[in-house]
């Protein structure tokens, strides 16, 4: 039998730049490029094969440009199932060397025979009074579930010939290692980290492990809430360093309103007695004076370290938007008793609205300082990074996001010896969730702050003491701003896991220009409004009207998936790292995570816990829930305002676990199906068969599959009653949730019954084109057309897809979009080379530009293009001949 193998190639490049994808051999073969890769830097990316391809994730090997293998780890995330064992998306963990391309072979007689010569020894006692402790070889740490919440014990040994005292190099604050202190009317209310249960995570083996830790504040006064953290500790073989994502969770009351007494608001009831009065309640001023204000949150560490003290950091030269050099500082500790870097920016605090730039200039009020007796440095922008040393050892650590998440600091202080990663700063002035105003927004005066999550990034090396500040901040900056792995779009395509959808460099360059200048015009806005802060960075806004922007998208409809998508189509860093910080956004800050009861797990051996578990409080209602698009982040909710596919995909493509933690909330929320009928009708529908259908492909939870099956069962059901259409005109711009989710449904199940209902739905939408919603809903039925044409082979369905993608294609822009200086006059210069139609009638207009125009936010831009473009030109590229196509020149 001849053996079959399917070899994937990888590139290591180290310089920023959009690839398009090219196949070195098209039956076996694939180039992966791997952006800002240092030599021993962990890459890890997730990476999907086609239906059959792959039978084991052991059958996968890697070899480096010398043809040498190199130890690798691998995780199967998810597979084909039920259609098929195979595995669909595979983790794929190593250190680079200083290959530029690497060869990752797999196939059924594959097998890896080179292991990592340190493999991480993980011991995880998870008894009353356990704790867990990981080894790397130059590490070693300790956290102890009685202890300081945090990492209570780390020894430091380069020789990596084991561990005693002589090697500790930091120590724990009792209670105090993680802390998320409250601050209201009666002054600050310090809280004590409770660590309940620690857990070995998916994706650990003997290169990469990773460590779950669950727990709690819990606070001195009663009448605040214990508030939940999930903590996840990333170690790595043969390295000394550690990264943290650390989730906190909002228990507190946002304002002094009088209580709602069990009241709803009516958008959002699930009973007709309790309904709040709008009007009434907007007459109660109390719902803008704060109550529980954030007073400071992070990580502490007592670090062990000798005299002669050191510290290093940077700033960055220029003002806080411009890319300037690095500014180093290297002070020997005298007599200050206190040093820190800091680092804020306009009203963090949120006691008004934050100001922003006109269309003209951008705003100033970012503060950038390293302080000690005085400032020893200052300007607008810091690096995020501070190391502390003593000659033989040193300690470095770094927030991600520093400026964009402010306000935040890294301080250390030589009288009681620690280090602490503010992830809010207590030199601010404290957080406030109270509402701007009384006025009605997003169709209520509401306030659902409490139950809102943040997760941090926050990074810690511990290394050689005779290190440059040059060395420190370019091994720790490494750390904060990882390698990013790219497959090529093909690859990504031909797997099928998000259908067949082209890439870039085709022939149709003005339908690829609809999509790259649209995304670039959200990220030059991101850095010129900007859209900064510890809760509103990765959100962007939704419609630009007389220069001036409106509303938080919240994430509709799927905003950070459809910067996955573009990732995955061209490459683009820039479109990684803004999908990643969406997603992290809009799983915490748009979502609902609180009050819900601890989940009893079986690890005590008392029978008593099971019942005490069982009289814990009944979860929220409206866990799981999104917020709806407003003028604050948390004043408005809506029952089908969740989007759980671009979390799904950062937990497959970037390894992100709380992905999938958060969208699981989702799934269980439409379980408890809380409004009844209504959840199960209209958009709600629509939306909820996508979002379970990408949770169970996920999962194979059969309790997801349940909720999925009835819920399409109903939607065939209504579709005989409306023309053979499956959304009801009144939510026709949301033909992308069934045509997407379904076609997730049919790649694991073979359904007929599927199959004829999207023919019959597309059927009717040729015949009968929708403008139910103008421009909105014709457009978004492009896809469902394709669809159509997929499933049928019928020309005339992609021939009317390319019809009415007539209005998407744009001109060439005169410069790049992230080249102007200038807001007011990128906007215009983008309306010029717009071809969306621009007058009409209807609430669509509103005397003004109409909510698709190219120069507003991504919410109508999802369904007009988003989930349209990439999949119309991949058909378009298949044709032989397009003489009939009215979409391309």
């Amino acid at each position: 039998m001849i053996r079959k193998l399917l070899t994937l190639t990888l590139f290591i490049v180290f310089v920023h730049s959009q690839v398009a994808f090219t196949w070195t051999n098209p039956s076996n073969s694939v180039t992966v490029r791997v952006q800002q890769a240092e030599d021993g830097a962990p890459v890890k990316f997730g990476i999907p094969f086609k239906k059959g391809e792959l039978k084991s994730p052991d059958h996968v090997r890697v070899l480096n440009e010398s043809g040498e293998e190199i130890a690798i780890q691998t995780t199967e995330v998810t597979n084909w199932l039920p259609a098929d064992d195979s595995v669909k998306w595979l983790w794929i963990f190593f250190f680079a060397d200083q290959s530029d391309e690497y060869t990752v072979e797999y196939g059924d007689e594959v097998r890896q025979s080179v292991f990592t010569d340190s493999p991480i020894m993980f011991k995880n006692n998870q008894r009353v009074n356990g704790f867990a402790e990981i080894e790397t070889g130059p590490l070693k740490f300790r956290i102890d579930k009685d202890g300081s919440g945090f990492i209570d014990r780390v020894y430091y040994n380069p020789e990596e010939d084991g561990y005693s005292d002589e090697h500790i190099v930091a120590t724990e604050l009792e209670q105090r290692g993680t802390f998320f202190d409250l601050m209201d009317d009666a002054g600050i209310d310090t809280s004590r980290a409770v660590i309940h249960q620690h857990f070995i995570e998916k994706g650990s083996g003997p290169m990469h492990a990773i460590l779950r830790v669950e727990g709690e504040y819990v606070y001195d006064r009663d009448d605040h809430e214990n508030s939940p953290f999930v903590t996840y500790y990333h170690a790595y073989a043969g390295k000394s360093y550690v990264k943290v994502l650390h989730t906190i969770t909002y228990t507190g009351k946002p304002d002094q309103s009088e209580s709602l007494n069990g009241k709803q608001h009516e958008d959002i009831a699930t009973q007709t007695e309790l309904l709040v009065d709008e009007e009434a309640r907007s007459e109660d001023e109390g719902l803008t004076q704060p109550k529980d204000r954030i007073a400071s949150a992070g990580f502490g560490l007592q670090y062990q370290l000798k005299n002669d003290l050191h510290i290093k950091s940077a700033l960055e030269t220029g003002k806080w938007y411009e890319d300037g050099d690095t500014d180093f500082i290297d002070h020997r500790v005298g007599r200050e008793r206190t040093i820190s870097v800091f680092q804020t920016g306009p009203e963090a605090a949120r006691l008004s609205p934050a100001p922003v730039s006109d269309k003209d200039n951008r705003i100033d009020g970012f503060v950038a300082e390293i302080r000690g007796d005085g400032i020893l440095k200052s300007g607008e922008k810091s690096e995020g990074w501070m190391s502390l040393s003593d000659g033989r050892t040193g300690i470095t650590v770094a927030l991600k996001n520093m400026v964009e998440e402010y306000p935040n600091e890294l301080n250390v202080n030589t009288e009681s010896g620690t280090l602490h990663a503010y992830t809010w700063s207590p030199n601010e002035e404290p957080m406030s969730f109270a509402r701007f105003n009384t006025e009605p927004d997003g169709g209520m005066v509401g306030n659902f702050a409490q139950g809102l999550t943040k997760t941090t990034e926050v990074v810690f090396n511990f290394h050689s003491g005779d290190l440059n500040a040059e060395s420190v901040r370019s091994e720790i900056l490494s750390l904060v701003n990882p390698p990013v792995a790219h497959a090529g779009a093909e690859w990504y395509s031909r797997s099928g896991v998000y259908g067949q959808f082209a890439g870039t460099g085709t022939q149709f360059d003005e339908l690829e220009q609809s999509l790259d200048y649209k995304y670039e015009w959200m990220l030059f806005n991101q850095k010129w409004e900007p859209w900064y802060g510890m809760f509103d960075y990765g959100d962007v806004r939704n419609y630009y009207f007389n220069n001036n922007w409106f509303q938080w998208a919240n994430n509709e409809p799927a905003m950070d998936f459809q910067y996955w998508m573009q990732f995955m189509r061209t490459a683009d860093i820039d479109m990684y790292e803004m999908a990643k910080a969406m997603s992290r956004h809009t799983m915490d800050v748009d979502n609902t995570h609180w009050p819900r009861p601890n989940w009893y797990r079986g690890d005590t051996n008392r029978s008593l816990d099971w019942n005490e578990s069982e009289m814990q409080d009944e979860i929220n209602e409206y866990v799981g829930m999104g917020r709806r698009h407003a003028n604050q982040q948390w004043v408005s909710m809506l029952s089908a305002h969740v989007w759980v596919p671009g979390w799904i995909a950062s937990y497959y493509l970037d390894g992100y676990h709380r992905g999938l933690d958060v969208a699981r909330l989702t799934g269980d929320y439409y379980v408890r199906r809380i409004f009844g009928g209504h959840g199960l009708t209209g958009r709600r529908l629509y939306l909820s068969i996508w979002n379970l259908a990408e949770l169970y492909d996920a999962t194979k939870d059969e309790v997801y599959l349940e909720e999925l099956d009835d819920r399409i069962d109903r939607m065939l059901r209504l579709q005989k009653t409306q023309g053979g259409r499956i959304v009801i005109d009144r939510y026709g711009y949301s033909q992308n949730y069934i045509s997407h989710g379904l076609s997730k449904v049919l790649q694991m199940f073979d359904r007929p019954d599927l199959e004829n209902a999207l023919v019959t739905n597309a059927r009717s939408l040729y015949n009968n084109p929708p403008y139910d919603h103008d421009m909105e809903s014709y457009l978004s039925s492009i896809h469902a057309l394709i669809v159509g044409y997929d499933l049928t082979g019928e020309e005339k369905y992609i021939e009317e897809a390319c019809y009415r993608s007539r209005y998407l294609p744009v001109d060439e822009m005169d410069q790049p979009v992230l080249s102007y200086d200038n807001q007011g006059e990128l906007a215009v210069d983008l309306e010029d080379i717009s071809r969306l139609p621009s007058a009409g009638e209807g609430p669509s207009f509103r005397g003004r530009l109409p909510i698709w125009a190219y120069s507003n936010g991504l919410r109508i831009f999802g369904w007009t293009h988003a989930f349209n473009v990439p999949y119309t030109i991949d058909r378009l590229t298949k044709l032989n001949n397009l003489n009939s196509m009215q979409c391309v020149d």
